[in-house]
C-alpha cells in the first residue's frame, strides 16, 4: 500500500479528514513533528470520526527521521510551487506520498534536494494551492488508480 505523510500539519480538521481518507484506502499515514494541535484534539478525533482504529499512524521527530527509517523507499513531494503533473508519474506500491504544512507547503530546501520527484496538481495560476485533504485524496487516488485500486471495492 502507500503511506501519506504530514510535514508539520497545522489545521486539526485536515488531518482528521485525510486520516479517514487513509482509513478507507488501507494508507498509513505519518505525522512529523511539529504538530499544530494536540492529537488528542476533538476537531481531530471529530473530522476523522470513527475511523481512527482503521489507521496505522506513526510518529516521527523529523523529516530526517522518517527518511532515515525507510532509506529504499520512493518518495514523492506534492507542491503548488514546482513540479511535474501528478498523472506525470508511476507511483509504485509502498511510495510515499509527502505534503507540507497548510499554510507554506513543504521547506525549498526539502524541494530542491528532492526536485526528480516533486508533484504538481494543475491550478489556476491566481489560486495559491489546494486545500491539504483534497490535496492528498488526489494524489493518494491517482496512486492507488494506477495500481487497479488494490484491496478496496
Amino acid at each position: 500500500m502507500f503511506h501519506v505523510v504530514l510535514v508539520e500539519p497545522e489545521i486539526p480538521q485536515n488531518t482528521g479528514n485525510i486520516a479517514r481518507t487513509c482509513a478507507a484506502t488501507g494508507a498509513t499515514l505519518h505525522l512529523v513533528h511539529p504538530l499544530g494541535f494536540s492529537l488528542s484534539d476533538r476537531y481531530l478525533k471529530r473530522a476523522g470520526l470513527d475511523y481512527w482504529h482503521l489507521v496505522e499512524v506513526h510518529q516521527h521527530q523529523s523529516f530526517d527521521d522518517l527518511r532515515r527509517r525507510y532509506p529504499e523507499d520512493l518518495f514523492f513531494f506534492a507542491t503548488a510551487r514546482r513540479g511535474r503533473r501528478y498523472t506525470d508519474f508511476h507511483y509504485p506500491p509502498g511510495s510515499f506520498l509527502v505534503f507540507g504544512k497548510e499554510t507554506a507547503g513543504l521547506p525549498d530546501a526539502l524541494l530542491e534536494a528532492n526536485a526528480e520527484t516533486c508533484v504538481r496538481l494543475p491550478k489556476r495560476p491566481a489560486a495559491r494551492s489546494l486545500n491539504l485533504s483534497n490535496a492528498v485524496a488526489i494524489l493518494l487516488y491517482e496512486a492507488l488508480r494506477q495500481q487497479g485500486f488494490p484491496g478496496l471495492e
